[in-house]
């Protein structure tokens, strides 16, 4: 199934949008400064809520490439296909996530993957 040359450029717009959002917010940091204090509480504290700013970074870092990803998929032709399995991406997951890169199928598969290689590592340790 092609993606209409219309419904092409309305992707384009919602990543080059989310490329900006996220450009943006990455920009700000704030949360990841070491803040010191003689209160061994408030330490805990400020390491719990950087940590947390890390993970967000992190997170906002993974979808930024994503989202650059989706818009080099858009500009090569290849956008709304999986690179996986390179079945057409439905147009549902697409409205939900433009920039997902996986169909439903493969997604759900790479997750289970991802949970399994989760579960052996606790298992290797416990």
């Amino acid at each position: 199934m092609k993606i209409a040359h219309t419904e092409m450029r309305r992707f384009q717009k919602i990543l080059e949008r989310k490329e900006a959002e996220l450009v943006q917010v990455l920009r700000k940091r704030d949360g990841i400064a070491i803040e010191k204090s003689a209160d061994q509480m408030d330490e805990i504290q400020y390491a719990s809520e950087r940590d947390l700013a890390i993970r967000n970074v992190d997170s906002q870092s993974t979808l930024l490439r994503d989202v650059k990803a989706a818009l080099r998929r858009i500009h090569d032709g290849s956008f709304g296909t999986c690179i996986e399995c390179a079945w057409a991406i439905s147009p549902k997951r697409l409205a939900a996530l433009p920039w997902a890169p996986l169909c439903i199928e493969c997604q759900e598969a790479a997750d289970r993957d991802k949970y399994e290689a989760t579960e052996y590592l606790v298992d290797a340790l416990s």
